[in-house]
């Protein structure tokens, strides 16, 4: 157990760091942000001149945080968690981001821990930190990064509309929406996440962002600020950023694809030049675990009650349990390693932008190494879409339908030993709780409105 006085003489150095770039930075205030269990982030501001007490002892929150659905702020008594008791969300002095887009502004995300100092059961990043460990113990470093897609829109009269009125990829969105799209690429890569690519996608006013990789808690860290900048650059220019699964019943839904690879000593374990897929044994056992796991899975990667609405045939959703190389109708798809054994990896597309990233890569990790532990195999690739297949010969071959709503992935949750043991008795408790209350008060509305009361949350 840690003293005040021990993380205060730890936190010293990161003081003086965040210090000298607060100050060059012009900074004013300092947010200490967390993502919860039902993805909303939030977080309390610190004027720099109270920054040193909020870095060495944390910004105190009520236990209940965790027990909040995004409907709004009302306790869900089933998550064991009441207004009674305070937690202490503590910075991590390495996250500190200036945010370019709203003037002498800074965040630092942060580890909530007990009065004692000890890790607060509850906490979504601590569970990611439990993943690494376990990944670490077992001899791998993961790399991952999220490839999130996400809506800009227009106030106006009749509600919300697009910036424009395309296909994937046409280059007239690139003109309808250049100004925004440089500036969030400026902001971005200020912000340290260094953008990959941008490019519209197949919805009315909708796009994708890709940010280079990162250890996997890093990763779920740049994810965080990624959706903070996005949303961010988009108030700035008097647009909506929307990160909601399947914002529209008539357009495309919205993923939050998860990339990822096993390394170890600067080796891409998932890479073997010999096998047609270039994918090693580490490799193959891997995406034997997540497919073993997927029900479960999705209630931490596809957690809302909008998410299924999204995850259908034939809408490039991966609905189906399954792997190919390429294949943008599979679960997971093989990445071709045109660059190379580095650039060997998986992509899980169950996954969107209501999950919290720390919960959905801790799951991924944890259903990855049941696989390596227990020698599973995947079966062959699926090398068609999945939907065009005979039910019979789905059966046959194993290709189940996902969850087809988020009762049944919490259920399938609560059946589930191994993502239950990474998330720890009482995160799975709180965690299914908040999903089940939000399945609770949605599951009688139709898509429409379900769709609306996740367009501006996420």
């Amino acid at each position: 157990m840690s003293t005040p006085s021990d993380r205060a003489h730890a936190s010293r150095g990161g003081l003086n760091a965040v210090y000298d770039r607060a100050r060059a930075a012009e900074v004013r205030l300092v947010r200490v942000a967390y993502c919860d269990n039902a993805n909303l982030i939030r977080a309390k501001a610190a004027p720099l001149d109270a920054l040193e007490g909020v870095l060495r002892y944390g910004v105190g929150f009520t236990v209940a945080q965790q027990a909040l659905p995004l409907m709004g702020d009302t306790v869900l008594p089933a998550s064991g968690l009441s207004p009674v008791g305070e937690v202490w969300l503590v910075p991590d002095a390495g996250t500190f981001t200036v945010l370019p887009y709203s003037q002498g502004a800074a965040m630092m995300l942060g580890d909530f821990r007990t009065a004692a100092g000890d890790p607060w059961a509850h906490d979504p990043r601590g569970c990611l930190r439990r993943a690494v460990e376990a990944a670490a113990a077992d001899g791998f470093q993961v790399q991952a990064a999220f490839e999130p897609e996400f809506y800009l829109l227009r106030s106006g009269p009749a509600g919300e509309e697009p910036v424009d009125r395309t296909n994937f990829a046409m280059t007239i969105a690139h003109d309808a929406a250049h100004d925004v799209l440089r500036d969030l690429v400026d902001t971005l890569n200020v912000m340290g996440l260094e953008v990959a690519l941008v490019h519209p996608e197949s919805g009315p006013g909708q796009f994708e962002l890709s940010i280079r990789h990162a250890g996997a808690l890093a990763a779920a860290d740049r994810h965080v600020l990624l959706r903070e900048g996005v949303r961010g650059v988009a108030m700035r220019h008097g647009l909506i950023a929307s990160f909601a699964p399947k914002p529209f019943a008539d357009a495309a839904g919205s993923g939050c694809h998860l990339h990822l690879s096993a390394w170890r000593d600067d080796k891409n374990l998932f890479y073997d030049e010999r096998d047609g897929l270039h994918l090693s044994p580490v490799a193959y056992a891997w995406i034997a675990g997540v497919l073993a796991h997927l029900p479960a899975l999705c209630a931490l990667a596809a957690p809302s009650v909008n998410s299924y609405d999204r995850l259908r045939p034939h809408t490039w959703a991966g609905a189906f349990v399954c792997y190919g190389l390429e294949n943008r109708e599979a679960e997971i798809r093989v990445i071709t390693p045109r660059r190379g054994p580095a650039s060997s990896n998986i992509e899980v597309k169950t996954c969107d932008g209501s999950a919290n990233p720390y919960l959905a890569l801790a799951g991924v990790i944890a259903a990855g190494l049941d696989g390596v532990r227990r020698g599973l195999a995947p079966g062959d690739p699926v090398e068609t879409d999945p939907a065009s297949l005979s039910d019979e010969e789905r059966r046959r071959r194993g290709i189940a339908a996902l969850p087809a709503t988020l009762a049944e992935a919490a259920d399938a949750l609560e059946r589930d030993t191994v993502i239950q043991e990474i998330l720890g008795a009482p995160l799975t408790r709180s965690y299914l709780a908040v999903r089940r209350g939000e399945w609770d008060a949605m599951r009688e509305m139709g898509p429409a409105a379900v769709a609306r009361r996740h367009l501006f949350v996420y």
